[in-house]
């Protein structure tokens, strides 16, 4: 691996490393959930299986495999907020009591997705497409999130920032790999992550309001 390849990986697993961890953090302080639920449980599948696979089926402690099972306890974390949060953002009586048993359903087939991935594509190109795919949803979900709250609240500008910045970062090294599915998915990534960012900032200076 190159210098710059080496750098690229880096910075993104850093990235999304800050990202989790400003989750955590912003969601026990303002008693909120940060993630939306659907990015949680694939983010969740995602590193839970290839973690899993790495070390305990290939038996390869590489940085990646390790790197996947911290994000995996940091996942663990975010869903905890979840939990115990994000039922007192739920509007009606039925859907509170619908919370839990929705949340294990889209857990669970979210699992299902990224086994269906890694059987169809194997463990390298099924680990790379399911990750931008899965990016496009968080990019799309912190926006709407962002609507729904019509506010601020669980969410950071260093969130915003950061989790652009961990996306760009691995679209580079696949576009010098000539890989057009990530340059084109990463592409989608950045045009919404960077709108969030744009978003994000105006309904913090209150110059505008979504939704209204």
């Amino acid at each position: 691996m190159s210098f710059v390849s080496l750098l690229l990986v880096v910075v993104s697993g850093l990235s999304w490393s800050l990202v989790y961890l400003d989750c955590i953090r912003t969601g026990f302080r303002q008693k909120t959930f940060c993630m939306p639920l659907f990015p949680l449980a694939l983010n969740l599948s995602w590193e839970g299986l290839y973690s899993y696979a790495d070390l305990f089926v290939r038996h390869s402690v590489s940085a990646q495999a390790l790197a996947n099972a911290c994000w995996f306890c940091l996942d663990v974390c975010i869903l905890i907020t979840w939990f115990r949060f994000g039922k007192e953002e739920v509007s009606s009586s039925l859907e509170r009591k619908l919370f839990v048993p929705w949340t294990i359903l889209v857990v669970v087939v979210s699992f299902v997705l990224q086994i269906l991935f890694l059987h169809e594509f194997g463990s390298v190109e099924g680990e790379k497409y399911s990750a931008f795919l899965q990016n496009i949803v968080m990019s799309v979900a912190f926006l709407d999130l962002l609507k729904q709250r019509k506010s601020t609240r669980g969410q950071t500008m260093a969130i915003a920032v950061l989790k652009c910045v961990g996306t760009v970062t691995p679209t580079i090294l696949g576009t010098m790999e000539g890989n057009l599915f990530i340059l084109v998915t990463g592409i989608i990534c950045f045009v919404f992550d960077v709108l969030y960012i744009v978003f994000l900032h105006l309904v913090r200076n209150r110059s505008i309001q979504i939704g209204k």
